[in-house]
């Protein structure tokens, strides 16, 4: 069973109807207990960087959820979901987040060119560099996916699996062992975000 966190911020039935497409069981719950027996944990996740971390902290599920992550459950951040991943972030301030990627979170208009629109909106290739992750198993380079950000994962360099260009490389997802993190929507993504989908039920076996 893949458990998507409800915490109260993010698309949660897009991301159980993607899954269903699949054929992957996932369940959106806000239930400490129903977290630590999934099998696979999605973080999703819209909005500010701070609302977001305080609402995960103050329910007590970012403990659970960096608690299992560290016993090795596949946990898969989606959005503003992977950006609280990161140590912290500077969206409207500093905040804290979950430090199970190394980084921080930091607007794109410190790296992007003047002329380019905020936020970044829209479909976009992915690059893997040397060597594909195994998240995107079933993909090809350059496959295009769906962003809607204005800020992105920062001095994270040894976690990128894939990149996207606009005006400047941008992260466009992490990994590290068992964590892994999409800037991206993968349930607005069509065939290849479901590809990912199913790439991420796959791992530590079968659902």
């Amino acid at each position: 069973m893949i458990a998507i966190v409800d915490y109260g911020v993010g698309n949660l039935f897009s991301l159980q109807s993607s899954f269903k497409a699949i054929g992957a069981e996932a369940i959106a719950t806000g239930d400490a207990e129903t977290i630590k027996r999934a099998e696979r944990i999605v973080l999703p996740g819209v909005g500010a960087f701070g609302d977001a971390a305080e609402k995960l902290f103050s329910s007590g599920l970012a403990e659970v959820v960096i608690e299992q992550a560290k016993k090795g459950v596949p946990v898969l951040g989606i959005c503003l979901g992977m950006q609280l991943l990161f140590e912290k972030s500077f969206e409207y301030g500093e905040h804290k987040g979950l430090g199970l990627i190394k980084g921080e979170i930091r607007p794109i208009s410190d790296v992007i060119p003047s002329d380019y629109k905020i936020p970044h909106i829209g479909w976009n290739g992915l690059n893997f560099g040397k060597r594909k992750n195994e998240l995107f198993e079933y993909l090809n380079e350059g496959d295009c996916v769906y962003f809607v950000h204005s800020f992105y994962g920062a001095n994270c360099e040894d976690s990128v699996i894939a990149t996207a260009e606009y005006g400047a490389e941008l992260t466009a997802a992490v990994a590290k062992g068992n964590v892994y993190g999409c800037q991206f929507h993968p349930e607005k993504s069509g065939e290849v975000g479901l590809k990912i989908l199913r790439a991420f039920a796959k791992i530590g076996g079968q659902v």
